[in-house]
């Protein structure tokens, strides 16, 4: 996961002009924050919503040995599976939890709402800038030297889980490049399977798709946003993919459902090209595949050429309004940094930590079982070097999902393309920025 400094410098020049422009409300000042981030007085109870599988035994850890702070896990789906509307609706109601899972692409939708707590002043968090990767840190402070939005959890860069037996069985070679990924898909639907799923709802994936391709969605000058969602390079990824669904060469089920699961487990989807965490998706949706799979380097636009994608990577944000942040602050500090919460999260949920002495864990460093016996983080630390510092977040990205998702669902039933629907998106994406003041290049 060590990306160059310059990611930090373009990323969050533009998260920047979010908290510039974008916000309703004045930014928390430093003597502002200090004031509301004191230790609480007597017992305090914290509220903590996430998705992340095993959550409950990391924080049962901490609850043990601080019997005056207890956080209590709320669990939801997946942020763009609607814990993220959950969040901004509870915020519109005053009744947020005190803590959040948030991915870094959408932090920026967060500050533009003015939900989030500026945990500069909270003790030893500036401090901890040191103790995490360079680009995740950036991420949760928005390109402002003395305020901290949130704490870096994990990281998401992108390889290709694959049925070794089946490749093997089926003497298909394993592809390299996308050129060699079509020609395995072919062969592949021969058999009566599929390469892969191509999601229609989680765009998420798509994004990293074409961050790898070396694309680019937004731009900021710091004053005004620039957006193209159909930049060549995105063309060039929306048209490979919609070659793959006309021919039929991909499923289209809709992730992480039974349907999506089934495919999977039984061996009709062969690969999947994911982030880190994907390694608990695979091994928890197709349990009757263990010791079947292996991951490899992604797919690559040239041959020898060294690119990969970035596939989510969350925080643990503090949501304005706590009543604790001090306590708050606290705790997630501990969930990211210690090596027994890092362990048990890799285990959980295979979280690939934000923390630099994660990394090092041994947990990272010793084969997992059901791929075989292969060390998978060595594909993924490679891969992590590997990611492209110019993609950058734009600060409506929740909104942005959910148009091209629209359009996504059309392209699988043949009422309509990919790149159609990222031009919908694009047009949503200025309304909706233009709709809250955000300065926008129409």
């Amino acid at each position: 996961m060590r990306m160059k400094k310059r990611a930090v410098a373009v990323a969050l020049l533009a998260a920047a002009s979010v908290a510039l422009t974008g916000c309703s409300a004045s930014t928390t000042s430093s003597d502002t924050a200090a004031a509301a981030c004191a230790p609480s007085t007597g017992k305090v109870d914290l509220t903590f919503t996430t998705w992340v599988p095993g959550m409950d035994d990391a924080v049962a850890v901490w609850n043990k040995a601080n019997p005056d702070i207890q956080v209590k896990v709320q669990t939801g789906p997946n942020g763009n599976g609607g814990t993220y509307q959950n969040f901004f609706n509870q915020l519109k109601a005053g009744n947020a939890p005190d803590l959040g899972q948030i991915e870094y692409d959408a932090l920026p939708n967060f500050r533009v709402q003015d939900g989030l707590t500026d945990l500069a002043a909270c003790a030893g968090v500036l401090d901890a800038k040191k103790d995490f990767v360079d680009w995740t840190w950036g991420q949760v402070n928005f390109g402002e030297d003395k305020s901290v939005y949130a704490i870096p959890q994990d990281a998401g860069p992108m390889a290709m889980f694959y049925r070794a037996d089946l490749f093997k069985a089926n003497n298909i070679a394993i592809p390299t490049t996308w050129a060699e990924y079509t020609a395995a898909a072919e062969k592949i639907r021969a058999t009566g399977g599929y390469i892969t799923n191509f999601s229609q709802s989680d765009i998420n994936q798509f994004a990293g798709l074409v961050w790898q391709a070396g694309g680019t969605w937004f731009k900021n000058d710091g004053t005004n946003w620039t957006v193209n969602l159909t930049d060549p390079t995105t063309a060039k990824v929306a048209a490979y993919w919609q070659d793959l669904i006309d021919r039929d060469l991909v499923s289209t089920n809709p992730p992480w459902t039974d349907e999506w699961n089934n495919a999977y487990n039984t061996g009709s989807d062969w690969t999947w090209n994911s982030a880190a965490w994907g390694a608990n998706s695979i091994a928890s949706g197709a349990p009757d595949t263990a010791g079947k799979w292996a991951v490899a380097e992604s797919p690559q636009w040239a041959a020898g050429d060294k690119a990969s994608g970035n596939w989510g990577g969350s925080s643990t944000a503090v949501f304005k309004g706590s009543k604790h942040p001090y306590e708050a602050a606290k705790f997630a500090l501990w969930l990211n940094t210690s090596d027994e919460a890092l362990t048990l999260l890799n285990k959980s949920a295979n979280l690939y930590p934000a923390a630099k002495s994660g990394l090092e864990l041994p947990a990272l460093k010793a084969g997992v079982d059901f791929y075989g016996g292969q060390a998978i983080y060595d594909v993924f630390s490679k891969a992590s070097s590997q990611v492209s510092p110019d993609f950058t977040w734009g600060p409506t990205m929740t909104q942005t999902y959910n148009d091209v998702s629209d359009g996504f669902k059309a392209a699988v039933t043949k009422k309509g393309t990919l790149i159609d629907a990222l031009k919908t998106g694009q047009t949503a994406t200025i309304a909706a920025m233009t709709a809250q003041s955000i300065p926008v290049n129409k």
